[in-house]
């Protein structure tokens, strides 16, 4: 099967047309904007991602996501390197090609120039020998002698014009034939270009899908850690456990009575130790436990439901 190549099928059977150069440069283009569009696309989903997922509760997922959004970012940042080595080389074949259709059509305009004066040399020199002819019983000999130096004019006037006419045709086919092989090479190279485009973008994609594909297997395996710790959650124990860890007392205060200053003073006894004033708070009880008993690990009768 014969292969289907750029130099083959870019031509134009006008001389002056650039639209099968234009058509590459143009197919260029776009798959240089989807490069980009995918160059983006990376730089404004990998911070935001990780950041979004690092301020949940999950700390290992969200270092996994950072992980993540600085691997993007290097491939962002080659996506970016490729697409820039394309563009400039690229622009020096695009130089080049533009200097050759310029100085193809400044040629081609300079003939058509040199062929339109020919040929009105050759009418000139026609009508100059049709009036010799018409006047030869008709004129003086003086009248006759300027016809023929015109005719003798106008021949010197084609001959100067054929020269310059067949010198800008032989001119314009030198730079046919060097746009040509030109051509010929920015359809190689632009053929070269686009293969390693397609290639190369076909590859990011890959391995992006592959990353993204691996950073949800992590994500599941952090998420399954999450489901398991569940399970063992107790509501009753924990509020057993923080009720004993942070506990003040059991019994609440006593009313507070009115003491009247006389009886007091009355029923003081001097150089005797007084008994504890009616309303004191008893000494609080001992825990019977400590925080964080080692029964807390086990509950009876308790599980979370879990639905994989």
């Amino acid at each position: 099967m014969r292969e289907t190549l750029f130099k083959d099928n870019f031509w134009s059977t006008d001389l002056i047309s650039t639209a099968g150069y234009d058509n590459i440069v143009q197919h260029l283009n776009d798959g240089r904007k989807n490069c980009k569009e995918f160059e983006d696309f990376l730089k404004e989903s990998t911070l935001k991602r990780a950041l979004e997922v690092f301020k949940q509760q999950v700390d290992s997922v969200g270092q996994s996501h950072i992980h993540l959004a600085q691997t993007l970012r290097e491939e962002a940042r080659k996506m970016e390197d490729f697409r820039e080595k394309q563009k400039l080389h690229r622009k020096k074949m695009e130089l080049i090609m533009d200097a050759i259709h310029k100085n193809r059509n400044l040629q081609y305009k300079k003939t058509l120039e040199a062929k339109r004066l020919y040929e009105q040399r050759c009418r000139d020199k026609d009508e100059a020998e049709q009036a010799v002819h018409r006047s030869a019983n008709l004129v003086t000999a003086k009248q006759q002698e300027k016809l023929f130096v015109k005719l003798a004019q106008t021949k010197t006037a084609l001959e100067d014009s054929d020269r310059v006419y067949q010198m800008n045709i032989g001119a314009l086919e030198k730079i046919r034939e060097e746009w040509q092989n030109e051509h010929i090479k920015a359809c190689e190279f632009f053929e070269n270009q686009e293969c390693e485009r397609i290639n190369y973008f076909r590859n990011a994609l890959w391995v992006h899908v592959n990353q993204l594909s691996l950073e949800c297997v992590k994500n599941d395996e952090n998420y399954e850690e999450i489901r398991k710790s569940l399970e063992q959650c107790s509501v009753e124990k924990d509020i057993e456990c923080f009720v004993n860890f942070r506990k003040t007392g059991s019994l609440p205060p006593i009313p507070v009575v009115y003491e009247n200053y006389y009886n007091s003073q009355k029923n003081a006894v001097p150089g005797k130790s007084q008994a504890p004033a009616t309303g004191r708070r008893p000494q609080l009880p001992v825990p019977a436990s400590r925080p964080m008993d080692s029964e807390y690990s086990t509950v009876d009768g308790y599980s979370l439901i879990h639905h994989h």
